[in-house]
């Protein structure tokens, strides 16, 4: 977790100053949903990114046979 906060303060916090407290909390949730989230490896993704999984998962065929397996 010490991660997490030291790439949060460093990424979000120390960037700038915040008028109101409702845009630092969509400047926090912008960041974890379109930086920390996509770039984090996943140990139930197999310790791929999200991004990393989905590009497997969308060449692979889709057919719904191949998803019912």
């Amino acid at each position: 977790m010490e991660s997490f906060f030291a790439l949060l303060q460093k990424n979000v916090l120390d960037r700038r100053t915040w008028a109101t407290r409702e845009e630092l909390r969509i400047a926090i949730v912008r960041w974890i949903e379109r930086t920390y989230h996509r770039r984090r490896r996943q140990d139930a993704l197999g310790r791929l990114t999200p991004i990393e999984y989905e590009t497997i998962m969308t060449t692979h065929d889709t057919t719904p046979a191949t998803q019912a397996a």
